[in-house]
């Protein structure tokens, strides 16, 4: 394997863990830091009684992770999905 390739597999990976850590911080503080009163999870019943301030925070931080949710969805399926799906339609023809 040349220094190129190599170097653009490493970028490759921390891309993906970057987004990874980030979807996993983002959930952390949606469904534990932020849970009211230690409920653990989705609010449910509970969001109403949540205040305003805490509940806009929460929003954000779960805008943060869909966020970070599509935007590895997008990479991957830009970098390792679209290949494939490429490869098996040149090997069809």
């Amino acid at each position: 394997m040349n220094k190129n390739r190599t170097f653009l597999l490493i970028i490759h990976y921390i891309i993906i863990i970057n987004f990874a850590l980030q979807i996993f911080y983002g959930a952390f503080q949606v469904f534990v830091v932020l849970a009211p009163g230690g409920q653990t999870g989705p609010l449910f019943g509970a969001a109403t009684s949540l205040n305003y301030e805490a509940m806009v925070i929460r929003r954000l931080y779960a805008i943060e992770t869909w966020i970070a949710i599509t935007g590895l969805s997008i990479y991957l399926a830009l970098t390792e999905i679209n290949p494939r799906m490429k490869k098996l339609r040149e090997e069809k023809q």
